[in-house]
Formats: C-alpha cells, structure tokens, sequence
C-alpha cells in the first residue's frame, strides 16, 4: 500500500493495539486511523477485577503502550467517537457527528459488551457492570471496608471481583443460578475447588438462586432472590457474560453468525475488511471448528494476521487457546478448551490443598487443562495441545513424575 492509503481501525481493544503497530512491521506506509469511543487509549482490561479495583494500579499503568510508541509510529487517534454506518460501496465509515471518512482497508475490532440483567432495580446507585475503566471507577468509589457486596454471576468476572472485594474487607455474597460456579466451563471438582477457597475466604456462595430484583430507593438496599431471600448490599456487581459487538457489521451486510465471521486469515466476506478479537467467529485449525473466543491471546494473534491481510500478505491465525484468573493466592491457566469431555484426571490434592491440574480428555485425548498455581503443567499442556508433545496420559495423575517426564 501506498503513503495515500488509509487504514481505519474501528475499536480501541486489544487487538486494535496490536493491530495497528503490526500493520506498520507489515509495511503499511500509509495513514493509521484508531476510532474508540472510550476516553483512554488501548488499555489491558484483565486488571480491571483485579489490580485497578484494588489501587494498586492506576489508569496510566493499565495502557497497552504508552502515547509516545503511537506517536512514533504515526498510528492517530480519535477517541470518544463512534462509528454508526459503514458505507461498503463508497469505502466510508459514517461518525455520529455526521462526518465521513474514507477507507482503504477496513479494521472492525469492536470487541463485546457486557450482557444485561434483565431484571427491576439495576439502575439504582450502588449497582455496577464491569468492563471499562469508567465501571471500575464507580466501583472503586462504593467500596468501603465492612460493607456488603453482592456478586451476580458465579462465573471468572464474578469470583475474581468477589475475591478482590473480600481483600478490601467487604462482606461478600455470590449469587449463581447454576448448581454450582464456573458450571459452563469447568469440571465438577473444578467448581467445588472454587467453592472451597471461597468459602475458607470469607465469600459466601449461593448456588441454585437467581436474582429477581435489586431492591432500594435511590440507592441499592438489597438484592431479592427468586427464593424470596433478601440479600443485604451496599454494592452489587453483576457479571453475567458479555455479548459480541456486532451489529455495525450486521447493517453493513457483513456475515454474522455468533460473531463476525471471518476466515482464518481474518478477512471478512468483504475483501476490503477484517475483523479481530472478541466479536469475531473464526476457524481454529488445531481445533478444527469455528469458535469466539474472549481473551487477551486471542485478540493478539488474531490481529496480525487482520493486520497481514490488510497489507496483502497471508498468514493464518491457528493459535493455541488460553486464559488465565487471578483469584486470592491462585493462578489458574488454562490451555485449550475442555467443551465435549468425557474424562477429567486430577493431578493433586484438589481437595485440600491450593494447588492441581484438571486434565480433560476426549476419547482418550488430551483438549484441554486447567492449572491452579502449576506453571510446569501448564507449559507442558500447551505444548501438547499445540502437538509438539506427546503426552503419556497413564502418567497424568502420578504426582511423583515429574512434568517434563508427562510428555515425550
């Protein structure tokens, strides 16, 4: 592409981070346009149930790079701008302000959004979504030793926030419609483990009970459940999920299914735009299906290969899935993804101790494993799931092998 040429990015996520910079190292000579309609440039979002609502970091120290690298790579931006139509045809993307701007190539990494609790009373003051630095500012304003919280949602978000409450000295209460927390996406001895520490912590979990209003007159009083219990709070979280963003490239006539699809060099069904991160649906090779994924990792990898396409270059994305939470004195990684298991090997004492490997298995194959505080483990399982090892599974459970020893 040429010095004429512009390239927008739409989204200040994650992946527009890596996006923009890795189209510069693929040679774009052109202009660089970021268009976010948050007030802050591309920050890690991890942190924000985690360290930031602790004080422990600040704004400044949750940016993906700093303003100087963005200068110095001439990548611009406009920030608290949205983007409301994109003009296929003519190769425009229409702000809410009313004014155009003309593109080259196009770049939608308009990641997701929180999921809305359906129910009365989530307006009132002291009732909290997390995803931006301004929802952890508002938290971090009603939090306040000895107070109570309640936690909707007994998913990652919900136990990792209940778990940073708890350290500020907040009375914490999780509400889980499921049977038990983390249900969609660990094993059983998984989610008793969590349950555990939770509980030796001081966090009360109650399963099975689904919130049906938020009760309080300016300010949140309680949280009504569907058993008729009334849960005292002065602040309530509600993490249910988040939904992909994708409707500016619905209207636009782009593929959507579960995400915006795209192909595995993330292009999209239009040649002249890519999309990458949260919002999309894409093949994994390794996986041999299509699958959204919501992590930091993801997003990453994915936009250099958007960022390739967009240059003309092809590479496809096939990386390794992995996550990680933060939760009191644990680290918990995961490498693959467990969906359609039918064996799970604990490696430890999952019961009494702070520390084990849920191997998943699928007709006697390792898809997945879940590592609380085993970096050896963990490192061992991606290289297997990536099929540089080969993984011994008789030996899994043995803890007196050593890991480098689990795999040949």
């Amino acid at each position: 592409m040429d010095s004429n040429s512009t390239a927008i990015i739409v989204g200040g996520s994650h992946a527009a981070a890596q996006l923009a910079p890795s189209l510069r190292q693929e040679g774009w000579q052109g202009r660089i346009l970021i268009i976010s309609n948050e007030a802050y440039l591309p920050y890690h979002r991890p942190p924000l149930s985690k360290a930031y609502l602790s004080g422990e970091k600040d704004a400044e120290s949750l940016l993906i790079r700093a303003a100087a690298f963005y200068d110095k790579a001439n990548i611009e931006f406009m920030l608290e701008a949205h983007v409301d139509k994109i003009d296929r045809n003519a190769q425009l993307v229409t702000l809410s302000t009313g004014e155009s701007l003309a593109y080259n190539k196009l770049a939608l990494c308009t990641g997701s959004r929180v999921r809305q609790l359906p129910i009365d009373g989530t307006k009132l003051k002291g009732v909290h979504y997390l995803r931006d630095i301004a929802d952890g500012n508002a938290i971090k304003a009603d939090i306040k030793k000895n107070g109570m919280a309640v936690i909707i949602g007994g998913g990652y978000i919900g136990l990792e926030t209940a778990a940073l409450l708890r350290k500020t000295g907040m009375q914490v209460t999780v509400l889980e419609t499921m049977e038990r927390v983390l249900e969609r996406v660990t094993a059983p001895e998984v989610g008793a483990f969590y349950s555990r520490v939770h509980s030796e912590e001081g966090v009360v979990i109650k399963t099975g009970v689904m919130a049906s209003e938020i009760v309080g007159a300016e300010r949140v009083k309680a949280v009504v459940c569907n058993t008729g219990e009334q849960v005292n709070a002065d602040l309530v979280i509600i993490g249910i999920g988040v939904i992909p963003n994708t409707e500016l490239a619905e209207v636009a006539g782009l593929a959507i299914d579960n995400g915006i699809l795209v192909n595995e060099f993330a292009e999209t069904n239009d040649p002249n735009i890519v999309a990458a991160g949260d919002c999309t649906n894409h093949p994994n090779q390794l996986l041999g299906r299509n699958i959204r994924l919501e992590s930091v990792p993801n997003a990453s990898e994915q936009a250099k290969s958007a960022a390739a396409s967009m240059c003309g270059t092809k590479k496809a994305y096939s990386a390794l899935p992995w996550f990680w939470s933060d939760q009191f004195d644990l680290k918990l990684q995961i490498a693959g993804l467990n969906q359609g298991y039918d064996q799970v090997i604990i490696r430890g004492d999952i019961e009494n101790s702070r520390s084990f490997v849920a191997w998943y298995l699928k007709g006697g194959r390792l898809i997945a494993a879940d590592c609380v505080n085993r970096v050896k483990e963990f490192m061992i399982a991606k290289q297997a799931l990536a099929g540089l090892k080969t993984i011994d599974v008789a030996k899994l459970a043995d803890e007196s092998v050593e890991p480098k020893e689990l795999v040949n």
